[in-house]
């Protein structure tokens, strides 16, 4: 054990037990991991275990990246203070980060944490049209304050949720795999327009309800439902209906943003240069770890909310280590090509994921850009049916191989991939390398139960084989025993 580390895992467990609240969730709860220390695409347990990370979209640029930990250290050895006192970081890196987006976005309000970014976001878009009524999708979520979740199907639809409030409505996401309207039946340019008319409809109905919509808001590409990419022209044409009915479109960028896609720096611009959002919110990568966030919207709703009269201040937003911070991230983003190794590294693993389909029938489809990705696991290519089982079999034999990776989707069997953008051809490999060595492991045992129950169909012993099946299903694979 470290000699930093005070307490055995079992130790930090039974305090985490003690004193930190049971619903806070933890990877892996049957078996959760004891981090200690990381670097780049790699994170390290209390006995010196090394994991490659693909899950880790907060860590952007490598966890501890020296250039980043060092701006931070520098910055907090000579000031931090409240927000409210002048300081050059503020205004230097807000200068910055707007030159990235469309030349309309060029207002910052600096926040802490994505949450508290969306849960502003609503408040502008709410000033702004004076209308209550908001359009989200299924599936979706936007943050843990209670706001949020009154508007994030993946939590108030879920146990312990309040259900869909009244001024709410849900549009099914565009997913073209496994939505409401799939690729098994339409063209790209048609499920486009099919999901689209979806979110005008739900336009007019709150123009009927209450007057006009306040606002759209989407993940650029969503992560909790699937790492879903939406069709070509998708936003375009949403954007069209709900400004139409007077409302805002906010991009969700917290955790698609900051150059992930690759091509681009902002992934709602992978729907066309002609996209601009209202507004944009800004999280998880923006620090590498450090909680900072931001939301980026026009001048006109920024002066309309300050002409309420009611004054807005964060004690801690774009306080200045958090901007030195954020700053340093673009840095590194910038220096060390990080968009280009999104975009390498990224289309090298979708022509890997690509050949695993050919090889295990379990990968329905391969999706993503950049470093968001996304393998749906089926029972069956032509319904379709979510291997729901087999995904949590696979992660979990990935973690005891050192690899870890989550699974998400409305039913948990898509295997999400959203690395530090740091991550390697190598790193790449050894991925690429396990994950087919546990499909392989899986299908040798299914196919020996399978050997096993037809010898004793053979010899005309009757055998329950569903109860083995479920057994596979349930990733039991190595404590099935069928004897002849």
């Amino acid at each position: 054990m470290s000699e930093k580390q005070r307490l055995t895992k079992q130790e930090t467990i039974e305090l985490r037990k003690k004193h930190i609240g049971p619903s806070c969730k933890l990877f892996f709860k049957s078996d959760p991991l004891k981090i200690v220390r990381a670097s780049g695409s790699y994170m390290y347990d209390e006995n010196g275990h090394r994991y490659l990370d693909c899950i880790n979209n907060v860590c952007h640029v490598g966890h501890c990246h020296p250039y980043v930990v060092s701006a931070g250290m520098q910055q907090m050895a000579v000031l931090n203070t409240n927000s409210r006192f002048l300081h050059d970081n503020l205004v230097l890196y807000a200068k910055r980060l707007t030159s990235l987006f469309p030349k309309q976005l060029s207002m910052c309000y600096f926040v802490n944490s994505g949450s508290e970014a969306n849960d502003l976001a609503l408040r502008l878009a709410s000033t702004y049209t004076g209308h209550k009524d908001i359009i989200t999708l299924d599936h979706a979520y936007h943050g843990h304050v209670s706001s949020l979740i009154n508007i994030s199907p993946y939590k108030f639809n879920l146990p312990g949720g309040e259900g869909q409030k009244d001024w709410v409505h849900v549009a099914p996401v565009a997913d073209v795999y496994r939505g409401k309207y799939t690729n098994k039946d339409y063209s790209m340019e048609e499920l486009s327009e099919k999901y689209a008319d979806e979110v005008k409809l739900l336009c007019e109905k709150a123009t009927k309800q209450s007057g006009g919509v306040c606002i759209f808001l989407a993940e650029s590409m969503q992560s909790c439902g699937g790492q879903i990419v939406f069709p070509p022209g998708y936003l375009r044409q949403v954007y069209k209906h709900v400004r139409a009915a007077g409302g805002l479109c906010l991009a969700d960028e917290v955790q698609v943003g900051f150059g992930r896609v690759g091509s681009h720096m902002w992934a709602f611009q992978t729907q066309g240069d002609d996209i601009v959002p209202d507004i944009v919110t800004l999280g998880k990568p923006m620090g590498n770890g450090h909680p900072v966030s931001a939301v980026i919207t026009t001048r006109k709703i920024a002066e309309r909310f300050g002409a309420t009269g009611m004054e807005y201040f964060n004690t801690f937003g774009g306080n200045p280590v958090s901007t030195a911070i954020a700053d340093a991230v673009l840095d590194v983003i910038e220096n060390e090509k990080l968009m280009e190794n999104a975009t390498n590294v990224g289309n090298y693993l979708l022509q890997e994921f690509n050949c695993l389909k050919q090889k295990h029938t379990i990968i329905g489809d391969v999706r993503g850009r950049g470093m968001f990705l996304g393998l749906d696991l089926v029972r069956n290519r032509e319904t379709r049916e979510p291997a729901t089982a087999e995904a949590a079999f696979i992660n979990k034999r990935l973690k005891e191989q050192c690899v870890l990776l989550s699974c998400d989707g409305p039913y948990a069997n898509v295997l999400k991939f959203k690395p530090p953008i740091v991550f390697s051809v190598e790193d790449a490999k050894e991925l690429v390398k396990k994950l087919d060595s546990v499909m392989l492991e899986m299908e040798k045992a299914e196919n020996e139960v399978n050997g096993v129950l037809e010898k004793l169909s053979v010899n005309g012993t009757t055998v329950n084989s569903s109860s083995h099946t479920q057994s596979l299903r349930n990733g039991q694979h190595n404590e099935i025993q069928v004897k002849v």
